[in-house]
């Protein structure tokens, strides 16, 4: 082996910016005949800093990085604590202690807005410390896709339609709005939860419409907004179709915690304690409060007919 090539970054959602990063770094390292090497951190730097960390919300657990950055054939990840003592690195000390005295580092790929260090104000001063501390750099293209934005419509832009870079709060604007498909079309895959199922108040069940209620794993996850939605689920090993509602039942009374409710069409197993993992294909409706069950119950059924397309569950 040629030494190493790295990239490095929080990568959260491992979206398609980052996937045309991931790319480049690792067609850079075929042609060296060298190491991938993708070099993240965890917790969150706002969970340590107190920047926002209330507010902040993730879009893919460390895990869920992990074996996202992996499957894009990345030779090597690795995951730096991240604390305030690390924190105070400057650009000049990460790069020389971590990227080259830690790991090897012979070139850098940068993303068009990477940073790293105490100090760092530009990608431009990144790449000229890194060919300072002996690194060859390349630089990735940022890129973009058209997605809405709401009741924006221009002379440039008719459609409502905006080709910006993508970004990973780019992505959690959107699930916030509940636009599952925008968020995809940057993901360059559906947005998915993951999590286990637990007991709920089982009233779905006496109208027709058993769920399976989600706790979720890592519980800083992106949550889209209330609403229901057509997911793709996987449980048991097979691949269903479902319609997820999120929020907070108003139907059955008012002061409800949020709830994320699952009814999986053409499956009638018990799951709870077990794996489910969710897909978000499509947004149905907002959610509303019915002035019965029985109205709810309707409603579900119309909710059911709008995802009813490839609905056999298959291993």
């Amino acid at each position: 082996m040629a030494g190493t090539v790295a990239a490095t970054g929080f990568f959260d959602g491992v979206h398609l910016g980052h996937r045309h990063l991931v790319q480049t770094l690792t067609a850079e390292a075929r042609r060296r005949s060298a190491q991938s090497l993708v070099v993240t951190f965890w917790p969150h730097p706002r969970t340590v800093l107190q920047n926002g960390a209330r507010e902040l919300r993730l879009l893919t657990s460390l895990d869920e990085k992990r074996e996202l950055l992996r499957s894009l054939g990345v030779d090597e990840v690795e995951v730096l604590d991240f604390s305030r003592e690390f924190s105070a690195l400057t650009m000049r000390e990460y790069i020389s202690q971590v990227l080259v005295g830690r790991f090897g580092a012979q070139c850098l790929v940068l993303g068009y807005d990477n940073r790293m260090g105490s100090d760092c104000r530009s990608t431009a001063e990144l790449a000229a410390a890194a060919r300072d501390a002996g690194l060859d750099v390349v630089l990735a293209d940022p890129v973009s896709v058209p997605v809405p934005v709401p009741a924006v419509r221009t002379a440039s832009s008719p459609d409502g339609t905006s080709p910006a870079a993508i970004s990973s709060t780019r992505i959690r604007t959107a699930l916030a709005e509940g636009r599952v498909e925008d968020a995809a079309a940057m993901l360059g895959r559906p947005y998915f939860l993951h999590g286990v199922v637990v007991a709920g108040n089982r009233l779905g069940r006496t109208i027709g419409f058993p769920t399976a209620n989600m706790q979720l794993y890592e519980p800083l996850k992106a949550i889209p907004s209330p609403g229901v939605y057509a997911v793709r689920v996987r449980t048991l090993g097979r691949d269903c179709i479902g319609m997820c509602n999120i929020g907070y039942r108003p139907t059955v009374g008012p002061g409800n915690a949020l709830t994320i409710e699952t009814h999986i069409l053409d499956f009638d197993e018990d799951i709870y304690g077990l794996d489910l993992h969710l897909s978000f294909l499509s947004r149905i409706r907002s959610e509303r409060k019915f002035d019965s069950l029985q109205a709810l119950a309707a409603q579900l059924t119309a909710d059911r007919l709008a995802v009813r397309t490839g609905s056999r569950c298959r291993s």
